[in-house]
């Protein structure tokens, strides 16, 4: 099979997948059995945050996201007010500041997150250890290869 054929049977399936992870539903579902009542951009900032597992300034929360950094300054300020986030002095940098999350945000994210991974963890309980780990491996490899590629044709300067 030709690398285009191959990647076009695979393209289906990530729209496919996409649209599952992206659906409306799954997160309120989600949300729901966390007990959170966030909209999904507020609990995206907080997902930014724990992944991070450092304090970051808003542009690069808004990158990690994918969006504009007044969408991303709004949900802050929004997480701000419910005290699940707060900023703090850059090290590097005393005239900028970072988002951290609060011990209240950490347990906010924690929850959505145990969640949905058990989700996927049910989802693949019956894949071998090494399919998994193969899985991780090349999605990861897949993502970070696509995300610098389309990053590159959108020309230096842009974000």
């Amino acid at each position: 099979m030709h690398d285009d054929d191959l990647l076009a049977e695979l393209l289906p399936r990530l729209t496919q997948l996409s649209n599952v992870l992206n659906r409306g539903r799954m997160y309120e579902q989600a949300a729901a059995a966390a007990g959170i009542s966030l909209e999904r951009p507020a609990m995206a900032v907080l997902g930014v945050l724990k992944t991070a597992g450092k304090p970051l300034r808003i542009g690069e929360i808004a990158d990690r996201m994918q969006v504009a950094g007044p969408h991303a300054t709004r949900q802050v300020q929004g997480l701000e007010q419910r005290g699940l986030v707060h900023r703090i002095a850059d090290p590097d940098d005393q005239r900028a500041r970072l988002i951290d999350l609060t011990p209240e945000g950490t347990s906010t994210a924690d929850r959505y997150m145990r969640t949905v991974l058990g989700w996927f963890t049910g989802a693949l309980a019956h894949w071998p250890d090494e399919d998994r780990r193969d899985l991780g491996r090349l999605l990861g490899r897949m993502v970070d290869d696509l995300t610098a590629h389309l990053k590159a044709l959108d020309g230096p300067g842009l974000p």
